[in-house]
C-alpha cells in the first residue's frame, strides 16, 4: 500500500494553515490551535520544515513562522521528499538501488515508469491547491457542498 506517514500528513496540514495567510508570521502554539494538532507535533514539523528551507522563523513579539516561498511554488513532491525521502515504490525505483535481480528482472522498468508517473503527479499538486486556495479547487468544493445540500 502506498501511504504517507502521519508526520508528513501533519506537515501538509501545518503548511496549509500557513498558506491561508502566507505573508504573516504565526506562532507554533497558534498553529497548534488552528490545526488541532499537539504543540510538540507542530514544533517537530516546523523544525523539519525550517531545516529544509520550506519555512522561515523570526524571534520577537511579532515573530513566528511563515512560508519561505509562495504556496504555488511548493509542491506535494517537495513536502514528501522532506519527510519520506525520494519516492521509490520498488527497490529498483530508487536512486540507490540494491536489488540483486535488477539486471535480469522483466518488471522493474515498468515499476520505474509507474514511480516516475507518481512523482510527476505529485509535482503538479501545489500547496495552494492542498490548502484549498486554488479557484478551481474552491469551485469543486462549492459544487460538492451544493450536491450535499441538494442544490444541483
Amino acid at each position: 500500500m502506498l501511504r504517507i506517514s502521519k508526520l508528513t500528513d501533519y506537515a501538509t496540514v501545518v503548511l496549509a494553515s500557513l498558506a491561508q495567510d502566507a505573508a504573516s508570521h504565526h506562532a507554533a502554539t497558534e498553529l497548534a490551535e488552528r490545526t488541532r494538532l499537539s504543540a510538540p507535533t507542530v514544533s517537530k514539523v516546523l523544525k523539519e520544515l525550517q531545516r529544509a528551507g520550506m519555512v522561515v522563523s523570526s524571534r520577537g513579539s511579532h515573530g513566528g513562522y511563515r512560508l519561505a516561498r509562495h504556496p504555488e511554488q511548493i509542491t506535494a513532491a517537495q513536502i514528501l521528499d522532506i519527510f519520506e525521502g525520494p519516492i521509490a515504490i520498488t527497490e529498483c525505483s530508487g536512486a540507490m538501488s540494491r536489488c540483486g535481480i535488477e539486471h535480469s528482472c522483466r518488471v522493474g522498468s515498468v515499476w520505474q515508469r509507474v514511480n516516475a508517473a507518481i512523482r510527476r503527479a505529485l509535482e503538479e499538486v501545489t500547496l495552494r491547491q492542498l490548502a484549498g486556495l486554488d479557484s478551481a479547487a474552491l469551485r469543486v468544493a462549492d459544487l460538492a457542498s451544493d450536491m450535499r445540500l441538494g442544490r444541483t
